[in-house]
């Protein structure tokens, strides 16, 4: 049988070749009696196409998830911050970046407003320390200018003995420019600051637009050469500002009587 098979097969062959037979009701028949067969034994292009899809359905879950136990991440390690205990926080994410310098972005656009109780003026924080400051603000969304803006200066407490001092991107009177990622540190007069030593925020009257006591960085380097009015050095951010995500800014409640008066007992 097989033989007669391929006996057949090759008269077809050779007739469909010289154009002696119309061979195309074969071929018909042929297809609709083998398609339902080849269909089974393949996955076919609609199978296919399917499977393209649902794969890339699931790996689009699967980096929605990962970006969201990032989040979640970065705000527990936030809210866990010894500065921030009791502060009042609204948190939100970086939609929109500005214009860039030397140590990254220098104004960012999270995506709470108004409508959240932002105001202009507020302290901005991320997992690790300062971010900036609110400078404008809509409904949904606020400007923030980040720490590494020329426009920015933050009065600091330097060390344990918490020698004040600023933090600029400018440097300092007398003082080399500071090298990229970094910022200009400069203490009062008579002060003094070791490489390592932890620099935090002053604090401003009201919270605004510094509360006191968050991390703005760690001093890089110091010099106290003689005949220099204060010692100046450098300052290594604490926050990261090129890789922004998850910030939160503090509301802070405004002082609205006077402080009470005390009596010394010595």
């Amino acid at each position: 049988m097989l033989g007669a098979a391929v006996a057949a097969t090759a008269v077809v062959a050779v007739l469909g070749s010289t154009g002696a037979v119309d061979l195309d009701p074969v071929r018909g028949a042929a297809a609709t009696a083998l398609g339902p067969l080849e269909r089974a034994l393949g996955p076919g292009e609609d199978a296919l196409s399917r499977a393209r899809a649902e794969q890339a359905r699931l790996t689009a879950r699967l980096a929605a998830a990962q970006r969201e136990a990032a989040t979640g991440q970065q705000l527990g390690a936030l809210l866990a911050d010894p500065a921030l205990a009791g502060a009042r926080l609204v948190t939100g994410r970086v939609v929109a970046v500005g214009s860039s310098g030397p140590s990254g972005p220098e104004r960012v656009t999270i995506d709470v407003g108004s409508r959240d109780g932002v105001e202009p003026d507020r302290t901005v924080v991320a997992t690790g320390g300062l971010v900036g400051r609110v400078v404008s603000v809509t409904a949904w969304t606020a400007d923030v200018l980040v720490v590494g803006s020329p426009d920015l200066v933050v009065g600091v407490r330097v060390g344990a003995a918490g020698v004040l001092g600023e933090a600029a991107a400018a440097p300092a009177p007398g003082a080399p420019r500071p090298q990229p990622g970094l910022l200009s540190l400069s203490l009062v007069e008579r002060g003094s600051m070791t490489r390592g030593d932890a620099v935090t925020t002053l604090g401003s009257v009201g919270g605004r637009p510094f509360v006191p006591g968050i991390r703005v960085g760690t001093v890089r380097s110091a010099d106290s050469t003689s005949g220099r009015l204060a010692p100046v050095g450098t300052l290594a951010p604490a926050v990261e500002t090129t890789t922004l995500d998850v910030v939160a800014v503090v509301l802070g409640e405004e002082r609205t009587g006077p402080r009470p008066i005390v009596t010394g007992t010595g």
